[in-house]
């Protein structure tokens, strides 16, 4: 069934007529950190606080990308200029990037924040790159 919603129209006075006070829940944020998660099939994007505690996300697959078009660079753009448009609204101007993966979106949806006219101040790559890795499979007999 859902929640209900519960709509009110009319002016924004209360019944003395006084104007009544409105409460943004929006925090005011003026610098983040942004995660970039770039795999051959998808991107995803984290943005954070300086603490680390996160305010907004988006992927490609989120906004409306299906199938083979998820990891394609163009895709990643067009999710990093969303991202960047929700959190203009925050009041965010700089960013620290850190970015994770070997896909092709990498690049590209830090070119959507710098569109949007953001300060990117560092940019990190913390890919996980094994020290020896697997052991290879044995030789086949034939």
């Amino acid at each position: 069934m859902g929640k209900k919603r519960i709509v009110t129209t009319g002016t924004n006075e209360t019944s003395d007529g006084k104007p009544k006070q409105v409460l943004s829940s929006k925090k005011r944020v003026s610098a983040g950190i942004l995660f970039v998660q770039s795999t051959y099939n998808n991107t995803k994007l984290l943005l954070t606080d300086k603490d680390g505690n996160a305010l907004m996300w988006g992927s490609s697959g989120a906004a409306g990308f299906r199938g083979a078009k998820k990891g394609t660079p163009f895709a990643a753009a067009k999710v990093g200029e969303t991202l960047a448009m929700r959190a203009q609204n925050l009041g965010m101007k700089e960013i620290d990037v850190v970015v994770k993966g070997v896909g092709s979106g990498r690049e590209s949806a830090i070119r959507g924040f710098i569109t949007k006219g953001f300060t990117i101040n560092s940019i990190k790559d913390a890919t996980p790159v094994p020290f020896n890795g697997p052991k290879p499979k044995k030789p086949r007999r034939v």
